[in-house]
């Protein structure tokens, strides 16, 4: 699943007129960039929501055909938050773990190795290093385990392999934050994690925008 259902406040006015994940980076749009990683790595079933200029994303990837996926849409009439949109995905997204990254980010992250992850686990988080606007950090891993506390934390990335019982207590249509529900799976001892130390970053302002535009023009 890709969560691309945000407003983007920090955007506009580029997000005014077009979908956050449909700003153009390197030449092709945000979203786009993921899409092909997936399918890369074997991830050729997706599901994206939506809610602000929805209809705009559709129309732009369609059945995602042209990228060798198969895509499937789950629209939200105002944005239901991180959890609240994936647990109202639930029913496209099947009883099995599944994958979820945030739209609003840039990675080389191989997503070969979480296609193939075998966990019990609530959830599996990746992990970077903090980057400058978010020194702070939002969780520590000591070992494979993520904590929700401890003196040296990281930065969640917005990769994610979650279980549906994660949700379990959400309902369907109402708005819900992914981060409660990770923090009481924690103490129980039921979240997993990784440090990518790779390219990772967050395009949450049109300045990170242009930055990772020139970056691209340069590979």
């Amino acid at each position: 699943m890709i969560l691309a259902a945000g407003r983007g406040e920090r955007m506009r006015p580029l997000t005014d007129t077009t979908p956050k994940p449909l700003l153009l980076a390197g030449g092709k749009p945000l979203i786009v960039w993921h899409i092909e990683a997936l399918v890369r790595a074997g991830l050729r079933d997706i599901v994206i929501n939506h809610a602000h200029l929805g209809d705009m994303l559709e129309t732009a990837l369609g059945d995602g055909a042209r990228y060798g996926a198969r895509i499937r849409y789950s629209a939200e009439g105002e944005a239901l938050e991180t959890a609240g949109g994936i647990a109202q995905a639930l029913t496209l997204l099947g009883e099995q773990p599944f994958l979820v990254v945030n739209g609003d980010i840039h990675c080389r992250y191989d997503y070969t190795t979480l296609a193939t992850l075998a966990t019990n686990d609530l959830a599996h988080l990746v992990l970077v290093d903090n980057p400058p606007h978010h020194p702070q950090g939002d969780f520590a891993l000591a070992g494979e385990r993520v904590l929700d506390e401890g003196a040296s934390r990281l930065t969640f990335s917005g990769i994610g392999v979650y279980r549906p019982a994660l949700f379990a207590t959400v309902t369907p249509g109402e708005k819900a934050k992914l981060a409660p529900l990770l923090t009481a799976a924690m103490r129980a001892g039921r979240v997993s994690g990784e440090h990518y130390d790779g390219l990772w970053m967050d395009i949450g302002t049109p300045q990170r925008l242009t930055e990772l535009d020139h970056y691209l023009a340069k590979r």
